[in-house]
């Protein structure tokens, strides 16, 4: 082989193992893949009152385990370097799914990066990109570079892309739905294939790296299939009900203890019901024998959910089109038992859009998933549609969705406003709203309008109350003085 033909080969295979390529499974099938490059371009401050700018890449080597996959939402996190993040949101529509948000977080600490950086702080950044109308059971692919000014200092160029959400059958498809800057779609499904560093989340959340040295259609279906992800969503879950686990497990300890009781005693015995008492008698014997109850570890009460403010604002625009405020929580059956949890809102990703007649909004926080859909008759808009996805302790998911609902109606160009806790049914799920306050319509300078009070906050049905009350209290006293009045009357004029 020729030095040159060694140098050609040497440098193909340099190009073909660059970008990251990530697969998130829920259970044991696979369910996001994503295989792409990324370059960033952010501006910072140094000393006296300078600027750098510091490009550095997506690195091979990338953590996953906070990306999860729902059924109508899905999030691809990827963290990397020291504190760095980048997550894009995916929803579906119809039989279509898009990317809703590209959310970007750098971390000026890490002095790898930004040398010399005055700050410290960690940066966030939000854009909207332009991957719509993916149809479903294909992969969007991209292989010409997509520039994205995600804000004043800060751009990511993306190339060689290919992801597929939503993945039903667990394997990773070779349809493909090309970007408009690559043209039609490639005729030979292999074109697409890239072999990368391969991070495979697993129960543990730990990240395996195989680096491949060829790139065929059927080593990227190989690792698909082989690869074990446990999502992030499945830990949260377990860990908040941790103290109904325990609850459990006292009952079963119980039973066990009553059951060898009734093993010890002879063929004749009679054993009590374990259900009521928890006692054990033998007839047989002079003294009966009780076995104590171990008391069971009650839920803890959960605190009041945080108040996330949350706005989605379009594309080429600094003004908010949607605006939400809002602490929730939700309850349902798990195992026969009731249980609650609160949704985090200091963790929750979100997007959205912004229509004349219809609007959503997005919000995840694993392990939960919420989608509001507001609509408008020109005159009013109300809470027309929502979609909840839970990832329970167990990790088996579900979904609840209603879509004509008519709550939180207010007029157009107001908002509407509840603080007090409300509860609604949606199916078999329960939700609680806490300090609400929405504005899906008409919203200007980015900030609510004048606010429609729900029942609850109402405080004006308060003042007839308190008169009729007062009133009453009145026409009481007056009648009770009246009678004693008569009566000392009627003694003073007694005859003797």
């Amino acid at each position: 082989m020729s030095p040159y033909t060694a140098l050609l080969l040497f440098a193909f295979m340099i190009q073909m193992s660059c970008g990251t390529e990530v697969t998130i499974t829920t259970g044991d099938q696979l369910c996001l893949y994503a295989n792409l490059r990324v370059n960033f371009s952010v501006l910072y401050e140094v000393a006296d009152q300078k600027t750098q700018v510091a490009v550095f890449e997506l690195p091979e080597k990338v953590t996953s385990d906070e990306s999860m996959c729902a059924k109508v939402v899905s999030v691809l996190k990827l963290n990397f370097g020291d504190g760095h993040s980048l997550s894009i949101i995916f929803s579906v529509k119809d039989n279509h799914y898009e990317a809703n948000l590209i959310k970007f977080t750098y971390n000026l600490r890490d002095k790898t990066v930004f040398k010399d950086s005055v700050s410290d702080e960690l940066q966030k950044v939000k854009v909207r990109p332009h991957i719509p109308d993916v149809e479903l059971g294909t992969c969007y692919t991209c292989k010409s570079k997509d520039t994205i000014h995600i804000s004043p200092t800060v751009n990511m160029t993306l190339w060689n892309v290919v992801i597929q959400a939503f993945i039903s059958d667990g394997a990773k498809s070779q349809k493909t739905t090309p970007c408009p800057a690559d043209g039609p779609p490639y005729p030979s499904p292999t074109s697409i294939t890239t072999t990368a560093s391969t991070t495979t989340t697993t129960a543990a959340s730990t990240t395996t790296t195989t680096a491949a040295s060829t790139t065929t259609a059927s080593t990227t279906t190989a690792s698909t299939t082989a690869a074990s992800t446990t999502t992030a969503s499945t830990t949260a879950a377990s860990t908040t009900t941790a103290s109904t686990t325990a609850a459990s497990t006292t009952t079963a300890s119980t039973t066990a203890a009553s059951t060898t009781t009734a093993s010890t005693t002879a063929a004749s015995t009679t054993t009590a019901s374990t259900t009521a008492t928890s006692n054990t008698t033998t007839p047989n014997a002079t003294t009966p024998t009780t076995t104590p109850t171990t008391p069971s570890t009650p839920t803890p009460t959960l605190p009041t959910p945080t108040t996330g403010n949350f706005s989605v604002t379009p594309v080429n625009s600094t003004d908010a089109c949607l605006l939400f405020n809002v602490g929730l929580r939700i309850g349902y059956k798990q195992e026969n038992k009731y249980v609650e949890k609160n949704f985090d809102s200091n963790k929750a990703e979100f997007s959205g859009s912004c229509g004349v007649n219809s609007s959503d909004i997005v919000l995840v926080s694993d392990p939960i998933t919420f989608r509001f859909t507001f609509t408008n008759d020109t005159k009013k808009f109300r809470l027309h549609a929502l979609n909840v996805t839970v990832t329970t302790s167990s990790g088996v998911s579900f979904s609840v969705a209603n879509s004509s609902l008519s709550l939180w109606e207010a007029s157009l160009g107001s908002s509407y406003m509840c603080n007090k806790e409300q509860n609604f049914t949606i199916d078999t799920l329960s939700l609680f709203t806490y300090n609400l306050r929405v504005q899906p319509f008409g919203v200007k300078k980015g900030t609510f309008s004048m606010a429609h009070e729900c029942s609850l906050d109402d405080t004006s049905i308060l003042i007839p109350i308190i008169v009729g009350a007062t009133l009453a209290g009145l026409i009481v006293i007056v009648v009770i003085a009246y009678v004693i009045g008569r009566r000392k009357t009627y003694v003073g004029y007694q005859t003797l």
